[in-house]
């Protein structure tokens, strides 16, 4: 294969990973809350604050319970 098409591959193959807003970190955090999943990586990425994920809709519980990882 030539260099014009693998670099045409590899650019589609970048193209299509979804980009994410601090809207959708929050969104995305209350849907893994919800579903018993890690939300670990996405509040740390995102630098999440409890006042945040509260307003987004979490629970007090489950924003209680990540409280060390999230940014006062």
């Amino acid at each position: 294969m030539g260099k014009a098409k693998t670099r045409i591959l590899k650019r589609g193959e970048h193209e299509q990973m979804p980009t994410m807003t601090r809207e959708g970190a929050i969104k995305e955090t209350i849907r893994r809350f919800k579903n018993k999943e890690n939300v670990y990586d996405i509040v740390t990425l995102f630098g999440l604050t409890a006042e945040e994920l509260l307003e987004g809709g979490a629970l007090y519980e489950e924003v209680k319970s990540i409280e060390g990882i999230l940014n006062v």
